[in-house]
């Protein structure tokens, strides 16, 4: 019986690593998006001197589709930030004007944060404009993970040089991720904990981004609330309709 289930755990074993990088990425990806959802997220963004806080709600449906709407606090209140497929768009209230955000933005901090404009809204895929390969294994929280590092495709003008990912290889889930400047300079680092059940779904629901070059500054993004493939009007979606987003 030992041999059998020793065998069995072997078999097991050879399918995990019988899988693809950019597949495993494929997985953990879709971990985050489901054919659609919506959360709501605090964000905390913490200077050694003073800390903020801002809230907002978040859509998405499928790989081309989303909205973020800040909530609070009062002044940035409104604020939407909009992917249509490869454009994105940012209608700020107190002008009262939709802006087409160039893809030069999508490296630039969003709302005052450690994260990026890409890093909310997604412009590019990290599985269409990447290759992949895996380059190791390490073990955070007691998970054994997959190090991943993404390459670029030639033709695909994203953010980062390189980035290294830290898939969970149970349950797909990425724990770390590095992004790396074009010559090869580390910008930040994501670390997901607080692992729990939301949405039906096993996640990390608290990231950090700490950037490399300023000890003591993060930003931390914690989900409140997600739901997974639900119904998500088109008009959520729709550039016309950015202002009335509630």
């Amino acid at each position: 019986m030992k041999y059998l289930m020793s065998l069995g755990l072997l078999f097991t074993g050879m399918l995990v690593q019988a899988q693809t990088a950019t597949e495993v990425i494929a997985k953990a990806d879709k971990v985050m998006r489901g054919s659609s959802s919506t959360s709501e997220i605090t964000i905390q963004i913490i200077r050694p001197t003073w800390s903020r806080e801002m809230s907002m709600k978040t859509w998405s449906k499928g790989d081309d589709h989303s909205a973020v709407l800040i909530t609070a606090p009062a002044k940035d209140a409104g604020t939407v930030f909009l992917k249509r497929d490869k454009e994105v768009w940012n209608w700020v209230p107190a002008i009262e004007r939709n802006i087409k955000m160039p893809p030069s933005m999508m490296s630039q901090s969003w709302m005052g944060t450690d994260f990026t404009n890409d890093d909310l809204v997604k412009e590019f895929s990290v599985v269409q404009d990447y290759t992949h390969k895996f380059v190791g294994e390490e073990t955070i929280g007691g998970r054994t993970c997959w190090i991943i590092e993404m390459t670029p495709r030639p033709d695909a003008a994203v953010v980062w040089g390189k980035v290294k990912v830290w898939v969970d290889q149970q349950d797909f889930l990425q724990l770390k991720v590095e992004n790396y400047d074009e010559y090869g300079y580390l910008v930040n680092s994501m670390i997901a904990s607080d692992i729990k059940t939301m949405g039906g779904r096993l996640i990390p629901t608290r990231m950090e981004m700490l950037p490399a070059d300023e000890p003591g500054n993060k930003t931390v993004m914690i989900y409140k609330s997600i739901q997974f493939n639900v119904a998500i009007d088109d008009a959520v979606f729709s550039v016309e309709q950015m202002k009335r987003l509630k």
